[in-house]
This record gives structure tokens, sequence and C-alpha cells, in this order.
């Protein structure tokens, strides 16, 4: 029996007509909730390519909605029988579609969706080619209460160079890897490859899925030839943010995980363009 005739079958002592709906009930405590919903949803999504290709890719979701404060529950169920209509792939502009509909079905004041997951860019070494998948976090995160609000954040690594102990020592410097993050919202297309090559180039330089020892040589002379320290890094990825007509606001950072010290460097700016 499907689930259909198993709702309408009133002879069925089970059918969804003849259960009470709990989370439907009122509340006599009185107090509104901000944010219900499910968290680590494990699911697969695709995603668009700027050359016209598609990625699949496992993204974790979090969806949530605001409850108001007559309402003893809402409605799990809903969550995921949404989620699973756009199993296709939700590029921006579906997935702020995605949060419209999660608010309407939920009959919230507000809704919230993340979805994070690893996205592969295919690159190559810098002198012998050799090519390979470098794979970054990528979260897209949006808000619908009347006012739509997209969010997208991109994490890449990178390496760093100390100015400072390349300027107090006779053999070298010592560098580090580190963790460049942005957050930003922007007006028009902003594809994740462009905001990749963005978090890079602040970067002393970039760091590569594959390298042959030629390789090698060239990015630890790259390095030592642009040394940072965390507050440059920030500085200059704050700058080409800044250039970026696209981009209405930002939240960035960057993380170094010190070689030398027992502590990591940090530094973050926000800003906002309009």
């Amino acid at each position: 029996m499907t689930a259909d005739h198993l709702a309408t079958d009133q002879s069925n002592p089970f059918a969804s007509t003849s259960l009470p709906d709990v989370q439907g009930l009122s509340d006599s405590r009185r107090i509104a909730i901000d944010k219900v919903g499910v968290k680590d949803v494990r699911y697969p999504i695709t995603l668009r390519t700027p050359c016209g290709g598609t990625q699949n890719t496992i993204s974790t979701v979090n969806m949530y909605v605001s409850l108001a404060a007559d309402r003893k529950g809402t409605h799990m169920s809903r969550f995921m029988e949404l989620l699973n209509q756009y199993s296709d792939g939700l590029q921006p502009d579906r997935f702020m579609e995605f949060c419209h509909k999660l608010r309407e079905r939920l009959d919230a004041n507000d809704a919230h969706v993340e979805m994070e997951f690893p996205y592969f860019i295919r690159k190559v070494a810098p002198i012998t080619q050799a090519a390979g998948l470098m794979d970054y976090t990528v979260q897209f995160r949006c808000a619908s209460n009347g006012t739509d609000d997209f969010i997208m954040r991109v994490v890449a690594p990178a390496t760093s160079l100390c100015p400072c102990s390349k300027e107090i020592s006779e053999d070298g410097a010592h560098n580090q890897r580190c963790m460049i993050t942005a957050e930003v919202r922007f007006s028009s297309m902003l594809w994740i490859e462009d905001l990749v090559e963005i978090l890079e180039s602040a970067a002393s330089c970039e760091v590569y899925p594959v390298l042959k020892r030629p390789d090698e040589k060239f990015v630890t002379e790259e390095a030592y030839r642009n040394p940072k320290f965390v507050e440059d890094i920030i500085r200059d990825l704050a700058m080409a943010l800044n250039a970026d007509e696209r981009i209405t606001w930002y939240h960035i950072r960057s993380e170094n995980f010190e070689s030398i010290h027992a502590h990591n460097a940090y530094a973050e700016i926000t800003k906002d363009k309009r």
C-alpha cells in the first residue's frame, strides 16, 4: 500500500488523519525560538562550473526556521521532503528559492540554510605542469525573512614566509601553511574559482596538489621573493576585494600555522562596501 493510500484509508489505524499532530499544538510558555530545524544532513549536490560542466560533491546541510511563541514545535520531516526536491543541485539562485520554499512550507517568518561541501579545482604545477585536483572548503549560507541574504564562504590553503625571519637570517627564512577564508556578499555572478584565485594571490605562494622537484624549487623561491606577515596577507586580500565591483561585503581572515612558534598568527577584517 502506498503512503497516499495509507493517509486516505480511514479504516487503517495508522492513517495520518487519525494521528495527533503534537507539533501543531499551542505552547503555554509563549517563548519564540530563533532557529529550529535539522543539522548535519549529508546530501549529494551538483554544481555548475565556469567551463559549462558540472561537479558532483557531498554537502553537509543545516536547515532552520523560526518558531512562533504560541507553537509547540516545527515539522522536522518537511525539511527533508523539501530538500529531496532539489537533489539535482543548488546554485545560488536556486539556493535562495529553496530558502523561500522552506519558509513557506514551515509557515515561518524566518528561514536559514547552510550548505558546506568540498569543491575540487584542477591545478597544474608551475614548472612541470603536473596536474592534480585541489580541494577547497566552500559554504553557501542564506536567510529569508522578507529580505534575502546570501553569503558564500571559501577556505583556501596557501604558503606564507616571514619577512622578519628573512631579514634577520643569513641562510633562509621560516615559512608556514596558512588558511585564508573569505565570506562575501556579491551583486553579480561570482564563481567559486574567482574567489579562490583572489585568496591565493594574497599569499606568499600558492600550494599545489602535485609538485615535482623543479616545482618545489619554484614555490620555495617564489615564497622567499614574496614574504608576508599575516597582516600583509589580510591587507592585500582586502585591497583585491575592494577593487572587485561584484563584492558588496566581506569578512576575511587568515590563520598562519607557525612552524617555529607554539602559537598561530591570526588577522581578520570585515567591511561593508555598500
